[in-house]
């Protein structure tokens, strides 16, 4: 994208929510209820974003000229920005392709993407788009011989970190996404036909890609039929996984290594034990569990209770460059985006993951200005943080 390109797309579309807005008019209603949506009354998507709101920074003035810095280290691995795309199961089921737009815009910006054990994509086509930006997230498989070879998959195809999801120990209801009558595979009613034809462009593009897949399972299910394979992810994956189950990743990934869905400092201690080089606070996007406090509450308790042994990565309630600001400030090393960035890729197609990013960096640099930090680590060090009430 030229600078000009992009002067003219942060006029139009300056924040992420606006790409929200016109992902709402371009997909249909089945695919924005399954992206938007929470689980049981959705309060926990509310108090994500509410609390997030309601952490304050008291900014320091007087400094002269800054030159606000993103770049920042994790893993030994240098990255343009302190954040990355989160893995989303399913994402080409909101714009198809999202997957290999998301990864390019990766290996383009120097920021991590991650791929989703549920993608509609595999390691085997995603992994050489990304480059050294891929990042692997594993929902933990029942039977080892299926999990040894995802891993194996991810690790041949250059995916140089493993995220493993905690927080998913049964697949949530998501009720809003039952109302709305998505199924796998999607079933032709008059109510899809609708959706189809007032959605023109979503339809065009799905069915030159061909109707999403869970593709990186394919291979073991020995089907290509998405109820088939729904079936068999459900069946296949979560609700096993432990600490033993932990310790046998560690044993056999020889690269980085992410425990997803930390919200209680014990737990941490305990991934520390076993070698974990990173502590993802998360509790899903409140996609799971309704009840769980807000992320951004958890984040300074489990970062404090690390206390530097590990990396401390943040997602869940991040809208912004500002939110972005606020997760370091209160502990984190490294934020991760899903919906923003989903959303970029519906609303303006193969220019969307671009976009987004630019807008972050965007916000994230002026915010940075205004606080008074020039570095991701002055922002690190700050300690004139207050969570709201």
């Amino acid at each position: 994208m030229s600078d000009c390109k992009k002067m003219e797309m942060l006029q139009r579309y300056p924040c992420v929510s606006d790409l929200r807005e016109l992902a709402r008019k371009r997909i249909p209603h089945i695919a924005w209820e399954y992206l938007d949506c929470g689980t049981g009354d959705e309060h926990g998507i509310d108090r994500n974003l509410q609390r997030m709101s309601e952490v304050s920074l008291v900014p320091r003035f007087m400094l002269g000229e800054l030159t606000p810095d993103l770049t920042t280290t994790l893993f030994g691995r240098r990255y343009n920005a302190p954040f990355g795309v989160s893995p989303v199961g399913l994402s080409g089921l909101m714009w198809p392709g999202t997957e290999h737009i998301l990864a390019a815009m990766a290996a383009k910006y120097r920021i991590p993407y991650g791929l989703s054990t549920v993608a509609t994509q595999t390691p085997e086509t995603i992994g050489p788009i990304a480059g050294d930006m891929g990042w692997f997230q594993l929902y933990p498989p029942r039977e080892n011989a299926l999990r040894d070879d995802l891993l194996k998959r991810a690790k041949d195809n250059g995916f140089n970190t493993l995220v493993v999801t905690a927080d998913v120990p049964l697949s949530s209801r998501r009720e809003r996404t039952t109302r709305a009558g998505l199924r796998m595979p999607p079933k032709i009613t008059p109510r899809f036909v609708y959706e189809a034809l007032t959605h023109p462009s979503w339809t065009v593009h799905t069915l030159s890609a061909g109707l999403p897949r869970l593709r990186s399972l394919e291979k073991y299910a020995e089907s290509k039929d998405l109820g088939a394979l729904a079936t068999f992810a459900g069946q296949s994956m979560g609700g096993t996984l432990s600490w033993d189950y932990l310790k046998e990743v560690r044993d056999i990934w020889d690269g980085p290594l992410v425990l997803k869905g930390v919200l209680h400092p014990d737990d941490a201690d305990e991934a520390i034990a076993i070698g974990v080089e990173g502590i993802q606070v998360s509790n899903h996007g409140a996609r799971q569990f309704d009840g769980a406090p807000g992320a951004i509450d958890s984040l300074p308790v489990v970062a404090e209770r690390v206390n530097g042994r590990t990396a401390v990565l943040f997602d869940s309630g991040v809208r912004s460059g500002l939110d972005i600001l606020r997760a370091l400030a209160l502990g984190a090393d490294f934020v991760l985006l899903g919906r923003s960035f989903i959303w970029g890729v519906a609303a303006l197609g193969s220019a969307g993951g671009d976009h987004t990013a630019e807008i972050l960096m965007a916000d994230l640099k002026v915010n940075m200005v205004n606080l008074g930090c020039e570095t991701v680590e002055q922002v690190k060090q700050n300690d004139t943080v207050a969570l709201g009430a």
